[in-house]
């Protein structure tokens, strides 16, 4: 191959202005693609992390209680109004939570006892959610700790922590008092922290204390409303979920299925960017054919002795395909540099007002090396018809035009 490498090259060279505008157009294709694929990965990952910020991969939850029908066969009934849900506990939930922690794909496992309250300080009061949680399991669920913005990360008897916007409008901070009612019982708490859950809604309503002060405030001694599950691959969660509802008499909710819509946004930025690479790459095989082609006319002559003083067919058609397979490849990997240089211009200039940039971004190796793999295999396909008309010429033909 030395024979068809050198030739390559050179003539390569020889064609410097159509060979730099080619390689420029590669590169900026393949920057194009890696930059928007970092893009959506990127927000893709961002508005993951914020929705399931402080949200679990799997909920087990009880079964709904519904309306049994104890009439008479034949009875027909007018309307049949459903029953009031009230707030129960998971059947057997101590004994359940190891059979959940067994599967393989389920990272921790964490009982919680929630429910509606009121919080009250002085003349100021807000609807709340409490979560009764186990600290320790509920922090490998969804990394609690690390949303701590004031005070210390604990939940000792008589504690709670609060979103930031709970604080704000009760008008309390850290080691300052608050009573939580509920329709079964009250007491007061002292702030021990206070927690940036990444979601307004979230940081006005949101209350964790410990489960078993939760359990008496609910009126569910020993009990936990739901049992909160993280998996190893988030994008497994509805499989996981069903494969678990059939551990128990439950209920099993994956985020798959409360976040319906945001499911169907990622996909379709999936889909769209599989587009815009599918089409970057045919321009990119198109214009190196193009001048492929044109380096084909250009270079009769030259094929024509060529071929007259013993190179074979096969030596020009490897000579066309590694002009192509040069192109693809020098052109990607200018390409990703570009694409870094994007990359670091957009981290630098768009940002928040607190001068950070709005989410991460990272040209992770695998979509690198793959963009310019890809690139590469084009450019040798590109240059599939050139190689073959270069090496059908006749060589008394070339040589005699």
């Amino acid at each position: 191959m030395k024979f068809e490498f050198t030739l390559a090259w050179r003539f390569l060279r020889e064609g410097r202005f159509q060979s730099a505008l080619i390689i420029i157009g590669v590169a900026v294709g393949v920057a194009v693609v890696i930059y928007i694929s970092a893009l959506i990965l990127g927000l893709q990952a961002n508005t993951i992390n914020r929705t399931l910020g402080a949200q679990a991969h799997i909920v087990i939850k009880p079964l709904d209680e519904t309306v049994r029908n104890v009439l008479p066969p034949g009875t027909t009934l007018a309307t049949i109004q459903p029953k009031a849900q009230r707030l129960r506990s998971v059947d057997n939930w101590q004994v359940l939570m190891p059979a959940l922690a067994a599967d393989p794909d389920v990272v921790a496992v964490s009982p919680m006892a929630s429910g509606a309250a009121i919080a009250i300080r002085g003349e100021a009061n807000r609807a709340i959610v409490l979560f009764g949680v186990e600290l320790d399991r509920y922090d490998r669920i969804v990394e609690l700790s690390t949303k701590l913005t004031r005070g210390s990360f604990r939940l000792n008897a008589g504690e709670v922590m609060i979103g930031t916007e709970l604080a704000k409008d009760l008008g309390v901070d850290v080691g300052d008092r608050l009573r939580v009612l509920t329709t079964t019982a009250n007491d007061q708490f002292q702030i021990s922290g206070i927690v940036d859950l990444g979601s307004r809604d979230l940081n006005r309503r949101a209350l964790y204390l410990p489960m078993r002060t939760a359990q008496n405030l609910l009126g569910i001694p020993g009990g936990a409303t739901n049992i909160d599950i993280r998996v190893r691959d988030i994008f497994s969660a509805d499989g996981v979920a069903k494969r678990l509802q059939s551990v128990g008499l439950v209920n099993a909710e994956s985020w798959m299925q409360t976040n319906g819509q945001l499911l169907n946004a990622l996909q379709a930025q999936g889909v769209s960017t599989t587009i815009i690479r599918v089409f970057v790459s045919i321009v990119v095989m198109l214009g190196i054919a193009s001048v492929l082609v044109v380096s084909v006319v250009q270079k009769r002559k030259e094929i024509g002795i060529l071929r007259a003083i013993g190179a074979s067919r096969g030596q020009m058609t490897r000579v066309f395909l590694l002009q192509g397979a040069l192109v693809g490849f020098v052109g990607s990997t200018l390409g990703g540099m570009l694409a870094a240089l994007l990359v670091a211009a957009f981290s630098a200039l768009v940002t928040n007002s607190a001068g950070q940039p709005l989410f991460q971004i990272e040209i992770e190796p695998s979509l690198l090396i793959s963009s310019c793999l890809i690139a590469t295999v084009c450019g040798t396909l590109a240059a599939v018809a050139p190689a073959l008309r270069a090496s059908k010429l006749d060589p008394a033909q070339a040589i005699r035009v």
